[in-house]
């Protein structure tokens, strides 16, 4: 981390949660944030996900660029991939403030913004007026006020996926009332089904993805995987936040909404090496939750992902973590003479 990053994140810090994330993206939109000028590379580093061409494996989570303000400079800053996101049919608000909670001495935030975002059509405008680069994705969601939840996520595949490289359904945030309901099984197969359907009629036919929930049971989760793999879904992505408290500084454990960064960690990768069992390397998989370190990054690898997601460590430790992670596991296979196909799945018994 350089001194001018160091400094930006100690002014963030001092504001309000939500303050100092809208600053940051302004940030970021203007020209003022430090980058590393591109995507971190090397042969070792390169792998190809659902037909998506990715420079090294890093990515970043949807959630924090919610209206695709920044992706210019979210390409620049040595992700492999970004996400963006949630975009839903409709302008919304989202929930009242306040809605975003540091919990710095566990290096976790708590949020609660319900899918404010402004509407499919001026995210995909933005997301049309991107650069050339890495690969771009939007994730989807619902309106919180709709009478038809599942037929919104295929409205907004159709307003703007064919302005995305991939599209992710998010059935699994915890932050509007019911959603998590969409991951049983017939629910999940009846959405999924209207998705891919929508996805069909575009030009580009983006890959489709979908992202669970961390608080699921073992029927449950079979369940969704077995939905995933008969829609087909190009790619899981294991985990979206939680609503567990376990362990967390008693300071904000009462606050509603998901809870990210460094708690949820141990409790996503038992997740995903579970769906990795389950999926046997026949639907690839995308580790993230609670991802701070090359360490962890490396055992979600090992937990059966392909590629990793990160998003509440760069609050506290800023964008630089992104470049920094994928060019130490760059050197870590290198050491080991491991290629990323070997490092896949080479440690799920470890989480079981």
């Amino acid at each position: 981390m350089t001194l001018i990053e160091s400094l930006g994140l100690r002014a963030l810090h001092r504001l309000p949660p939500e303050t100092a994330h809208d600053l940051s993206i302004r940030a970021l939109e203007r020209g003022l944030v430090p980058l590393n000028g591109g995507p971190v590379t090397s042969d070792r580093l390169r792998l190809t996900i659902a037909g998506l061409d990715l420079p090294n494996p890093v990515g970043l989570a949807a959630g924090y660029d919610k209206n695709a303000r920044a992706v210019p400079a979210l390409m620049r800053t040595g992700f492999g991939f970004v996400e963006v996101g949630a975009a839903t049919p409709r302008p919304q608000p989202g929930n009242p403030k306040p809605r975003l909670f540091r919990l710095t001495q566990d290096r976790a935030i708590i949020n609660r913004f319900g899918f404010n975002n402004d509407g499919a059509q001026a995210i995909a405008a933005r997301l049309a007026a991107r650069p050339a680069g890495i690969p771009v994705g939007l994730n989807i969601g619902a309106n919180k006020d709709s009478l038809d939840r599942s037929a919104d996520f295929a409205s907004v595949v159709r307003i703007a996926g064919a302005a995305a490289d991939f599209l992710t359904v998010n059935v699994s945030s915890p932050n509007t009332e019911k959603l998590r309901d969409l991951q049983g099984a017939d629910a999940l197969a009846a959405l999924l089904d209207g998705v891919i359907r929508a996805r069909d009629e575009l030009p580009n036919r983006p890959p489709v993805f979908v992202k669970i929930a961390p608080d699921l049971d073992d029927e449950a989760l079979a369940q969704i995987a077995s939905v995933a793999m008969a829609a087909p879904v190009d790619a899981i992505i294991a985990t979206n936040t939680t609503l567990s408290r376990d362990g967390i500084d008693p300071t904000h454990a009462q606050q509603a909404g998901g809870l990210s960064g460094a708690p949820l960690f141990d409790r996503s990768t038992r997740i995903l090496a579970r769906l990795a069992r389950q999926t046997a390397g026949r639907v690839p998989l995308i580790g993230v939750g609670g991802i701070g370190s090359t360490d962890q990054a490396w055992e979600k690898l090992r937990a059966g992902a392909s590629a990793v997601q990160i998003y509440s460590a760069l609050i506290y430790q800023g964008f630089s973590l992104a470049a920094r992670i994928a060019q130490e596991l760059d050197d870590r296979l290198t050491r080991q003479r491991m290629t990323l196909p070997e490092l896949t799945g080479s440690g799920i018994d470890d989480w079981l």
